[in-house]
Order: C-alpha cells, then sequence, then structure tokens
C-alpha cells in the first residue's frame, strides 16, 4: 500500500512513504513573489520539473484584498502534481492573510493537497528522511503593507525568537541582511533585509537552508558554510518575469545540493 501526502495542520508531518528503499536526496523547487503571475510559469520540466517538495516564499497577491486571487492562486498551486509536497507563506503583498486571515484560509483549507505556513513548521519527509520546514511572513516595516514590524524592535525578535532550533529549512519573505537583499534597477539598494533574522540565523538556528524573496533584484543563491540562501523571486523590480524557479537535489544529512 502506497501513503502519499498525509498533512496534519499545526505541528503537522508530511510523510511520503515510496516504498522500501529510502531515497536520500529530496528534490526542491523554489518560487516567490509571483504576484498573480504564477500562469506564466511553464508548467513542463523547464520551469517546473516535479519533485519533493514545491516552496512558494509569499506574495502570491498584488494589492492583496482579491479574494479571487487566493483561489486562483491555491487552485493552480494544489494542480501541480508533479510535486509531493507544496508549501507557501504570506508576503507583504498579501494583506487578506493579515488583515482578515479566517478568510483568506478558509480559502486555503478548502485545497487539501498544500500547506500554508504562518508562524508554524511541518516536516517533510521520504520513509525515514525528514526535514523540518517553518515559515513566516513577518519583515521589517515596509511602507504601509501587511506583516510589518518596527525594524530592530522587540515585536520582530519575537517572531524569529520562535523558529525552533531544529529548523532545517527556513521560509521567511524577507531576506536576512547581507544575503541577496540588494533591490534591482533602477534602486539598487543594498541591505535591505533584517539584521535581527541575520543574527539569529547565524547564531541561533542556524536552518540548513533558507528561502525568501521580497527583494526582487536579490534573486540568486549564496552559501557562507553553514546555510544555502536562496531568493526565489521570480519577477523582476517592473513585476516582469524574469527569473526562473531554482530545482536541486538536496541531501538532508550532508546538506550538499546539486543545481539541476
Amino acid at each position: 500500500m502506497v501513503i502519499n501526502a498525509l498533512i496534519f495542520h499545526s505541528g503537522k508531518e508530511l510523510i511520503h512513504f515510496n516504498g522500501p528503499t529510502k531515497i536520500k536526496l529530496m528534490k526542491i523547487t523554489l518560487i516567490s513573489d509571483t504576484h498573480t503571475k504564477h500562469e506564466e510559469l511553464m508548467w513542463d520540466k523547464a520551469d517546473l520539473p516535479g519533485g519533493d517538495l514545491l516552496i512558494h516564499a509569499g506574495d502570491l497577491m498584488n494589492s492583496g484584498y482579491n479574494s479571487n486571487d487566493i483561489t486562483n492562486f491555491c487552485s493552480w498551486f494544489d494542480n501541480l502534481q508533479q510535486y509531493d509536497h507544496k508549501v507557501f507563506i504570506a508576503g507583504n503583498h498579501d494583506r487578506k492573510f493579515e488583515d482578515k486571515p479566517e478568510q483568506a484560509l478558509e480559502i486555503v483549507n478548502s485545497y487539501k493537497n498544500i500547506t500554508y505556513l504562518q508562524d508554524d513548521w511541518v516536516k517533510v519527509g521520504i520513509d525515514e528522511e525528514m526535514a523540518k520546514i517553518y515559515g513566516s511572513p513577518w519583515q521589517p516595516e515596509f511602507y504601509n503593507w501587511a506583516f510589518n514590524l518596527p525594524k530592530g524592535g522587540p515585536g520582530l525578535m519575537s517572531k524569529w525568537e520562535a523558529i525552533p532550533t531544529d529548523t532545517d529549512i527556513l521560509i521567511t519573505h524577507g531576506p536576512a541582511q547581507g544575503h541577496l537583499d540588494t533591490s534591482g534597477p533602477p534602486y539598487n539598494e543594498p541591505n535591505l533585509g533584517c539584521p535581527l533574522l541575520r543574527h539569529h540565523i547565524d547564531t541561533v538556528s542556524r536552518p540548513k537552508i533558507h528561502v525568501c524573496g521580497h527583494i526582487h533584484g536579490g534573486y540568486g543563491y549564496k552559501f557562507d558554510g553553514q546555510t544555502h540562501f536562496f531568493n526565489a523571486s521570480i519577477l523582476n523590480e517592473r513585476y516582469e518575469y524574469v527569473n526562473k524557479p531554482v530545482t536541486f537535489d538536496w541531501n538532508p544529512e550532508t546538506n550538499e545540493i546539486t543545481f539541476i
């Protein structure tokens, strides 16, 4: 008997049994900041090749108030059947998730093959290999958007202190300061990420992978010897689809990745 994608919300585990053979590598695809343009991503192997896990790091909406945008995204996300597990968080453009969360979650929870994280974790695994994923939408204050908290303040620090120390994959909408946080042309402004998040990642939570978006010009990858950092924004500053989703094989035991 094969059991796929058993989902338990809030302190939950997604378990994928794939026969008696233990598979050590996890195939992961990352996207972020689709801003209602998710359907521009090709469903073929060029953009979304399929695998064990698809992560979206927030900003699925534009203005953030239209419930139809949530429905449209969740339907699309849910129907990407080439991925065993699909996890997403909200971003600063996803206002309804903060202002009217009961309405947003009613839509999300009507789809059974996706998981939404807001200051919460999920475990994804193949047989005995489990990876703990924690997701949070908060960021230093950025104009009058959603999930804003004062930069450097105790409110933001409390959000990062809630990250479990055994987190393998951390998803936040905004980057950590100094890691893929420079805006693109015509702004080219550096160090837009959160310094408190940077400190917590470096000294406390120490995740193996950190996935973010928010700063479109920061799209890319870097490795500091401890954590693989990804900014997965697929749109540029002009909201044009120019950046491809990132797909790689990941070994949870050794933290080695191989890009595909």
